[in-house]
């Protein structure tokens, strides 16, 4: 057995799963309001849970870490040392609200597991070869460079393994294939890949940019925050605006899909206008990472709205006909069970929903790191 233990340390839960790189899984679990306990109290939670399925201490051949900003200094994962882990811990100046809860639960998961590798897994280092032309931002090239200024991405872990899970459904090799990829979640990215290879994504130098999320405006005029600025706001509150006040909550004051359309449902004229706020970002991506690859062969779902949402894959892929996008209405609302296609059969571009599996991607990648 080749079994590696998947962390996801956030700021207020520790999700896990025990899993291996055929898939195979043998535990998975979510230890919640961390905040209150430490990270040290949640991992010895869910070591009592380890060995009540069996599983030893000696029974893993690693730990796997996601962290999600590896900034400019990582662009493959990394067994963890202890420069790395400062290495991290300086990061979270490109994402406070993620880097800080990874580094405590790397340093608690390091003394509760001291005898087992450690391996970070980073949502940014998919996107590190991304085409300067995307990666770049148009400001003064020096304090660019000073500050490490350009487009990181994220979610990458998701977008690798779902670009690959696709094409092997549709039973296409990765080579040649365009790829229009949306991650759809409480965070949300689209990214274009071609040949397995990123060409561009929504999120850039943090997770704020791109598409409508939960909390999380995406796309905003930079001139918005220096207005807000002059009005007197402080960093930190448009910080708080920027994360926990903007998207559908700020729109509607829900920031769950589900929550949002079943308001919708009940006549409520906010959810309607942030509904329709998202999806029309959502068409504006797709139509621009079209344009992008020069045409594109499929488009994929992933995420818990992309996956259980059907209204709204219809709805981010309606009048896009012209493009060769459509969705077949009784194939969208199949039930939400493994890969499927959802488009019209003999339609010229494959529209897909893959699950996303980030746990086995990151036990993979986890593993290739291992000495053999």
């Amino acid at each position: 057995m080749v079994a590696v233990l998947v962390l996801n340390a956030g700021s207020s839960s520790l999700k896990y799963q025990v899993v291996e790189p055929d898939g195979t899984r043998h535990l998975k679990g979510l230890v919640e309001r961390v905040d209150e306990s430490g990270f040290p109290a949640a991992l010895a939670r869910m070591t009592a849970e380890l060995e009540e399925a069996g599983l030893s201490r000696e029974s893993l051949a690693a730990v796997g870490h996601r962290v999600v900003h590896g900034g400019p200094d990582f662009s493959d994962p990394v067994l963890i040392t202890d420069d790395v882990l400062t290495a991290i811990a300086d990061l979270a100046r490109f994402a406070p609200l993620h880097n800080p809860p990874a580094v405590e639960g790397i340093r608690a998961a390091r003394e509760e597991f001291p005898d087992v590798p450690h391996a970070a897994v980073f949502d940014t280092a998919f996107f590190t070869t991304l085409p300067p032309a995307s990666a770049t931002y148009a400001i003064d090239a020096g304090v660019a460079a000073e500050h490490g200024i350009k487009r990181y991405g994220a979610h990458g872990t998701s977008h690798r393994f779902v670009s690959a899970a696709a094409a092997a459904f549709a039973g296409r090799p990765l080579d040649g294939l365009r790829q229009i990829v949306l991650h759809l979640g409480n965070g949300a990215s689209v990214a274009a890949l071609r040949s397995g290879r990123p060409m561009d994504t929504s999120m850039g130098l943090t997770p704020l940019e791109g598409l409508v999320m939960g909390t999380r405006a995406g796309d905003l005029d930079p001139g918005v925050l220096l207005h807000l600025l002059r009005a007197g706001l402080s960093v930190s509150e448009l910080d708080e605006l920027l994360q926990h006040r903007s998207g559908l909550q700020g729109l509607a004051g829900r920031h769950d899909m589900r929550d949002l359309t079943a308001a919708m449902a009940a006549g409520d004229p906010t959810a309607q206008l942030a509904y329709e706020v998202y999806v029309h970002r959502l068409r504006k991506y797709i139509g621009a990472y079209f344009a992008a690859l020069g045409g594109v062969d499929q488009v994929v779902f992933t995420g818990g709205v992309g996956e259980h949402q059907a209204s709204v894959r219809g709805a981010a892929l309606d009048g896009l006909s012209a493009m060769g996008l459509a969705v077949d209405p009784a194939r969208n609302d199949q039930p939400p069970e493994g890969p499927r296609e959802i488009s019209p059969a003999g339609a010229p571009v494959q529209v897909l929903v893959v699950p996303t599996d980030e746990e086995l991607e990151i036990a993979r990648e986890v593993v290739a790191l291992l000495p053999r």
